[in-house]
């Protein structure tokens, strides 16, 4: 059996006293789309956080190409190649694309920056046509391409993608979703947080669905999208 990329065990996590996460589990292998759906305060959010080092679990343990990666600071998490985009981007307002995307890079020393700026300018033309504008004048959507994008210079082996069609309009989300394909298509393994099951659905290879900090389904995508308690709750059936 081939180790798991990414392998969450038993993970409890939270917020000072009010713990959200109560023991989930769930692992992604190399290359593959995993989705996690489920409702507001269901613990997406915290789950990712958790994977990127922002909270440090109560307990379980998140191994990542084989290191236990548990209680590391977020900048080692980069530094091993798992680069996360929050839900609400981020960004850095007063800052330019091109300076945002610098920030992307900072942890790294090799000579190929100019290959990554080459993949997300060809991943996101718009980005391209606005290197100079500040991020915080741009639209939503052209946020959400700047806010991948930054993650993506940290050339990461995992993206961690939180609501990434959080506030767009549906012409946006075709096209964030279309990115994604071919993101994971040049080879990055990707966990795709999303409240629109429908799109995430369609993408993921696997899916998670969680209920009040815990995993309540899971398996292939079209297996969970035929489940009637998902139609019902999340795909407006």
């Amino acid at each position: 059996m081939t180790m798991a990329l990414l392998d969450v065990a038993g993970l409890a996590a939270g917020y000072g006293p009010v713990t959200v996460l109560h023991g989930i589990s769930m692992c992604v292998e190399e290359s593959e789309v995993v989705t996690v759906i489920g409702s507001n305060g269901a613990g997406k959010t915290t789950t990712l956080r958790s994977i990127s080092g922002l909270l440090t679990p109560i307990a379980g343990t998140i191994t990542f190409a084989g290191l236990d990666i548990t209680h590391l600071p977020p900048q080692e998490i980069v530094r091993l190649g798992i680069s996360h985009v929050p839900e609400g981007r981020r960004l850095f307002p007063r800052m330019t694309v091109d300076e945002n995307l610098q920030m992307g890079a900072h942890l790294r020393r090799d000579p190929d920056l100019d290959a990554d700026y080459d993949r997300v300018f060809d991943l996101f033309p718009r980005l391209a046509q606005r290197r100079e504008q500040r991020a915080g004048s741009m639209s939503g959507g052209e946020q959400q391409m700047l806010a991948m994008g930054r993650a993506l210079m940290a050339r990461p082996r995992l993206l961690l993608l939180d609501e990434p069609s959080m506030g767009l309009a549906p012409q946006l989300v075709d096209r964030i979703y279309r990115t994604i394909d071919e993101i994971r298509a040049q080879g990055t393994t990707i966990v795709l947080v999303e409240q629109n099951a429908n799109y995430a659905l369609d993408t993921a290879t696997r899916a998670y669905v969680m209920e009040s900090g815990t995993v309540v389904m899971h398996g292939p995508s079209t297996a969970v999208r035929s489940r009637s308690e998902v139609q019902r709750a999340y795909l407006g059936a």
